[in-house]
């Protein structure tokens, strides 16, 4: 019993120590070069709550056009109310069996704490008021934002180049679910590919950032 809590002990105390280390040391090391102050400017937000984060990307016509394929009479890109596409990523079972903590189940748990198929969260939103803890928002270039779009839309799963939208799956009218690439677990989820979202549109990160605290922490410090 007391090998065991040593064990448990030791294990919990590296795993801090390597968060530690992955908010401080930035990803990349040497700091991009910033845009020319002449380039156009787009903002995005990163959304993050306590487990969570997301991003979310202007909707204006680039992106519209960029995102053309997720446009449906019950998902209306030129909604005239629609002003950000939210794009999240995380584990299947979880992300859908999960909509509130009063619905946690042990099952999706499991699987989040192991290793799951990953989806794609997408959802329309109005209007986002700035600033507030769990907004952070950032200005970039029009290559910057294209390498963005880029990322986002390649992360999504395609069967002979079509999407793979996940039948009747969604918290609300406006949010719909996608089967995406890459596998997830509790070490490399959500926040994970939050910041390499943001490191593709020329920002800088953690080096690793499993929480949404230590990615808001890393994105304070460097960018």
């Amino acid at each position: 019993m007391r090998t065991g809590i040593r064990w448990l002990v030791r294990t919990v105390f590296l795993l801090v120590f390597l968060a530690a280390c992955g908010t401080v040391i930035p990803r990349p090391l040497i700091a991009p070069v910033k845009a020319s102050s002449a380039s156009s400017i787009h903002r995005i937000l990163l959304l993050s709550g306590p487990i969570h984060t997301d991003i979310a990307i202007p909707l204006d016509e680039e992106t519209r056009a960029a995102f053309s394929f997720l446009d449906a009479p019950d998902f209306p890109l030129g909604h005239p109310d629609a002003e950000w596409l939210v794009v999240g990523w995380g584990g299947r079972a979880f992300y859908l069996e999960t909509p509130s903590w009063a619905e946690l189940k042990p099952l999706p748990m499991l699987r989040a704490l192991t290793i799951d198929r990953s989806v794609l969260h997408v959802g329309l939103a109005g209007h986002i008021t700035e600033p507030q803890p769990s907004v952070t928002a950032f200005d970039i270039s029009d290559d910057q934002m294209a390498r963005l779009l880029h990322f986002v839309s390649d992360s999504f799963l395609r069967n002979a180049g079509e999407i793979a939208p996940i039948a009747d799956a969604g918290y609300g009218e406006i949010d719909r679910f996608f089967d995406a690439k890459g596998y997830f677990n509790a070490l490399f989820g959500c926040t994970t590919w939050t910041a390499a979202a943001l490191r593709s549109a020329g920002l800088r990160t953690g080096l690793w950032n499993p929480l949404p605290q230590s990615l808001r922490l890393s994105v304070d410090v460097y960018n």
